[in-house]
């Protein structure tokens, strides 16, 4: 149903390169991506039982099924595969050989150094951005995104929100965290979940975390970790140089899909959105990711960072273009207000002149310059960074 803005980025990395890994989360769509992509290769999923375990035990035997190359479906499930991937490409020479998914960062970043470097092109597929919703026609209310997300079997199926995400924790989330790490307590887990869903575009504060939760911090470090390594969470670093300010130098956290969020926060349908009070923090998280998915799509760093001076002097995102600094700050309401503008100014007389240009994302409709500044509706934040 959905034409992926990474579609074509994927079929250029694979004229370009021998392999060609795309990761993401667990449902974002990157089996039907590749499939799509590459009709004529054989598809191999290597999560199920028989095939890994022929895949780990005999890989230049299970390889040689496939003399023209293959998707391999979840690569990490089968890591010693990359060594003898690297010695077929080398030897063949061929392009868009082989094809990969995966779903964890650490253990395939890890593999992928040791085995494919300089052989792959990495790329990442994050769930529908609201581009590619609105192609086929998805026109959401800004609540619907904020509570629904945007996995694709959720809009595709229309899929109840709530029952989906329950489920996506209780099979995907906690079974991919136990393969990753011994947690013991899976309801410290679950209750630190909820807590970082509240902390959304906060100031990450591991020791505060490691109180309420009853862990220590190194046991918060470990877990967060885990988090992004699944993409469930995104860590948004702030943006340091030295401007004569003392600069916040800890991350903040997002979810790499607003509406887990959503379910984590205890929000059960649309109507709770409108009302609840972290409603602003989802609408940045909303839009932060959107900017994320458009860089990603088009194979790119995402280049955006955050901006804060000991607690005064904020910036939701800053978006690095070359040796230009862009302000962007994110607001929930419909409505235009001068003051939204306060912290844009203030980073324009700290940066000079590397802003030339700035942009206000707010749910209003009209797109216009005030004071310097480009207003523009949520939907269309994604061409900030294009």
């Amino acid at each position: 149903m959905f034409k992926r803005k990474m579609h074509e980025e994927l079929l250029e990395a694979a004229k370009g390169y021998p392999v060609v890994t795309l990761m993401g989360p667990r449902q974002s769509g990157k089996t039907t991506l590749v499939k799509e992509a590459f009709p004529d290769k054989h598809y191999v999923n290597l999560e199920r039982l028989h095939i890994r375990e022929l895949a780990n035990n005999d890989p230049e035997g299970f390889l040689d099924d496939y003399p023209k190359g293959a998707i391999l479906d979840e690569i990490q499930a089968a890591p010693h595969l990359l060594s003898s991937i690297q010695a077929r490409v080398d030897e063949s020479k061929k392009k868009g050989e082989f094809i990969l998914t995966g779903s964890h960062q650490m253990a395939l970043h890890e593999a992928i150094s040791q085995s494919l470097a300089g052989r792959t092109a990495i790329l990442n597929l994050l769930p529908l951005s609201l581009e590619e919703l609105q192609v086929v026609g998805f026109e959401k209310s800004l609540d619907d995104l904020l509570f629904e997300g945007s996995y694709p079997a959720v809009q595709s199926e229309q899929l109840n929100p709530t029952k989906t995400y329950a489920n996506y924790v209780a099979t995907y989330l906690e079974r991919d965290i136990r393969k990753l790490m011994q947690v013991h307590n899976i309801g410290l887990f679950e209750k630190f979940l909820i807590l970082i869903a509240s902390r959304i575009g906060q100031i990450l504060n591991k020791e505060s975390l490691a109180g309420e939760v009853g862990v220590d911090a190194k046991t918060i470090g470990n877990w967060l970790s885990i988090l992004e390594a699944c993409y469930i969470i995104y860590r948004l670093h702030p943006y340091f140089e030295n401007f004569g300010k003392r600069v916040i130098k800890s991350p903040k956290i997002y979810f790499c899909d607003v509406g887990l969020a959503s379910y984590l926060l205890g929000i059960e349908n649309r109507n709770q959105i409108s009302r609840d009070p972290l409603r602003g923090n989802l609408v940045e998280n909303l839009v932060v990711m959107e900017l994320m998915k458009a860089r990603f799509n088009r194979g790119l760093d995402p280049r955006l960072y955050f901006y804060q001076v000991s607690g005064r002097t904020e910036v939701d995102l800053i978006f690095q273009r070359g040796r230009e600094l862009v302000p962007i700050e994110i607001k929930s309401s419909k409505t235009f207000n001068s003051s939204f503008l306060q912290g844009i100014k203030k980073f324009q007389k700290i940066a000079e002149s590397r802003t030339t240009d700035s942009f206000l994302v707010y749910a209003g409709d009209e797109e216009t310059n005030v004071q310097g500044t480009q207003l523009i509706n949520f939907r269309n934040s994604y061409q900030i960074v294009q």
